[in-house]
């Protein structure tokens, strides 16, 4: 089967659906990506699919309805089979460092915005007003990625990489640091000229100075 080449082609797979309400949802990726879910009014959206309003209400009940028929299926069949096949590649290979595993993860992370930025802009943008969406992300993502990393962590602190420290507190500000290094160079800095070789060893070298047993603080 070859490979899909945008978050629509999976949304589309296997749904009886008319060229209009595709053109709809392609229309409302666009547009919530670029405005936000508040700020844009189902009137936009059927302008921009160059269909009549009362069009989108035959298809989808509320704007809500049409956000969540965007990200529901689009998380449950791509975004979280993505991750974790890619984080399979990740988590389950042998680094000789927990350096070399940081490197991994964040450049994996980059492509990954690289190429499906649309969606992750809407994700991030609406996640934190959506409890649909948070638990979705939740069950789907976050505790496959966690379950994960929590081995991985393990293992690093055994070969004594990393600092005696909780493991859910050494997942949180290591994937903080990483989505922020991420969030920052596609959403809040987008246009700055960011040495990105640079700018991912910058963040690398922080999350290390603060989790690397060698620098342990003395009490």
């Amino acid at each position: 089967m070859p490979e899909h080449d945008s978050v629509l082609d999976i949304l589309f797979e296997n749904q009886e659906m008319t060229e209009k309400q595709k053109r709809i949802l392609e229309a409302a990726v666009e547009i919530f990506s670029e405005k936000g879910y508040s700020a844009t009014s189902t009137n936009e959206i059927a302008k921009k699919a160059g269909v009549a309003e009362g069009t989108i209400f035959r298809h989808y009940k509320t704007k809500k309805d049409l956000l969540l028929s965007i990200i529901a299926p689009t998380m449950a069949k791509f975004i979280a089979p993505f991750i974790i096949r890619d984080f399979n590649k990740v988590l389950l290979s042998e680094y000789q460092s927990f350096e070399d595993f940081l490197k991994a993860v964040i450049i994996n992370r980059m492509e990954f915005a690289k190429r499906h930025l649309p969606m992750i802009k809407i994700l991030i943008q609406e996640i934190p007003f959506h409890p649909e969406l948070r638990e979705q992300f939740k069950d789907h993502v976050l505790n496959q990625v966690v379950e994960r990393f929590t081995f991985i962590v393990e293992t690093y602190q055994k070969k004594g990489e990393i600092i005696d420290m909780p493991t859910q507190s050494v997942i949180r500000l290591t994937a903080s640091s990483i989505l922020g290094f991420v969030i920052g160079k596609f959403l809040i800095f987008p246009e700055s000229n960011w040495d990105e070789e640079e700018e991912i060893e910058r963040t690398i070298q922080f999350i290390l100075r603060g989790l690397s047993a060698s620098s342990k603080m003395k009490g």
